[in-house]
């Protein structure tokens, strides 16, 4: 996909009231699947398109934050953040945050009765939710290129690495939940795990509070407002991110088709947690109660999701990694900025040169007649 179409899809998304609504509503979203034990925030912020948005924009803020603390005493630290505070993209991540914030304080009510009455019909719609969602990353991993493979689709080797993947990811989730005493350390601890699953698509933060025996204790307290608790627990999620979101911003930029593989392998494992029938230790059981209205809320979970990636593909007309793909109006922006800066260069005083347009820079000679 060219950058120039780029810039034009992505950017329209961006621009006015009607891209900030649907950035908040994307956050919802993402709060919502936060609420549920075994649907992955990730997962949903992958989804729908902001996922490398957030994770680019998080890396960045993270380390503006570490070198303004760091430099304070002799007053430069802000100077020196600026850069990398300038490359988060907040238009994104503000509306995102409000959004995510909102659903949290609204469903984390809901969500507790919710999941406590109808735990066999609530499995079986996110089943089918995640289950659609396992083509965004497939599909993505197909189109990345690598030293190994430079062409589409998926080669013998991106199985076995899913397998494994989905393997480990299945093992995590059927850990029976536990029970322990919210501790100081075990709310930072728990936490920060947590919150690390939070930018891993597959792995849900309220599924691993489960298992820790922190979920209730997390909810009630947000429902509360336990200012104590919850501090306790934004340190140990300040903790998780700082730890796991530059590794996994790195992993992406070099070694990104790998990375998508192992994401999907892990999103694929996660449906075991989500299987509609389970006895209190996370056991599977055949199916049995609530039989059709579990088939019917599993096939309106998948079909919303199937059709708003059709959706999606038709409207763009471009497939649906780069589609979705939110971080490419960042990259546009950056290459036309470079093309301009390498125009007025080629075109100063003393050089001999002509100005030249982003697209007439870097021509050769010759290519005129093609």
């Amino acid at each position: 996909m060219s950058v120039k179409h780029a810039r034009s899809t992505a950017g329209e998304r961006r621009s006015g009231p009607i891209g900030y609504g649907v950035d908040v509503v994307r956050g919802a979203l993402i709060g919502t699947a936060e609420t549920v034990p075994g649907v992955s925030g990730g997962t949903i912020a992958l989804m729908t398109g902001v996922y490398e948005t957030v994770l680019t924009s998080a890396g960045h803020l993270l380390s503006g934050v570490r070198i303004a603390v760091s430099d304070i005493v002799r007053g430069r630290g802000v100077d020196r953040a600026r850069p990398d505070l300038s490359r988060v993209a907040w238009k994104v991540l503000i509306p995102l945050a409000i959004g995510m914030v909102a659903a949290l304080l609204v469903m984390s009510h809901f969500m507790e009765q919710w999941v406590d009455e109808y735990p066999v019909q609530m499995r079986a719609l996110f089943f089918g939710l995640v289950l659609a969602s396992l083509w965004v990353p497939a599909s993505m991993a197909a189109q990345a290129r690598s030293p190994r493979h430079d062409r589409d689709g998926w080669h013998l080797g991106d199985y076995g690495v899913a397998l494994v993947s989905a393997v480990g990811a299945a093992i995590i989730v059927s850990l029976p939940p536990s029970h322990v005493e919210a501790t100081p350390v075990v709310i930072v601890v728990a936490a920060a795990i947590a919150v690390s699953a939070l930018v891993l698509p597959g792995l849900s933060g309220s599924f691993l509070l489960l298992t820790f025996g922190l979920y209730e204790p997390t909810l009630a307290a947000v429902n509360d407002r336990d200012l104590g608790y919850l501090g306790l627990f934004a340190v140990g999620a300040l903790i998780g991110l700082a730890s796991i979101v530059k590794l996994l911003q790195w992993l992406l930029e070099n070694r990104r088709r790998v990375t998508l593989v192992v994401l999907t392998g892990i999103m694929a494992g996660s449906l075991r947690a989500l299987w509609p029938w389970q006895d209190d230790d996370r056991g599977l059981l055949a199916p049995g109660d609530h039989l059709g209205i579990s088939v019917v809320l599993f096939l309106v979970g998948f079909g919303v999701v199937a059709a708003g990636i059709v959706l999606e593909r038709r409207i763009t007309g471009e497939p649906i990694g780069e589609a979705l793909d939110p971080t490419l109006e960042h990259a546009a922006t950056h290459e036309h900025a470079t093309g301009a800066e390498s125009a007025r260069v080629e075109g100063g005083p003393g050089s001999g040169g002509v100005a030249q347009g982003p697209g007439e820079a870097g021509r050769r000679p010759g290519d005129e007649n093609l």
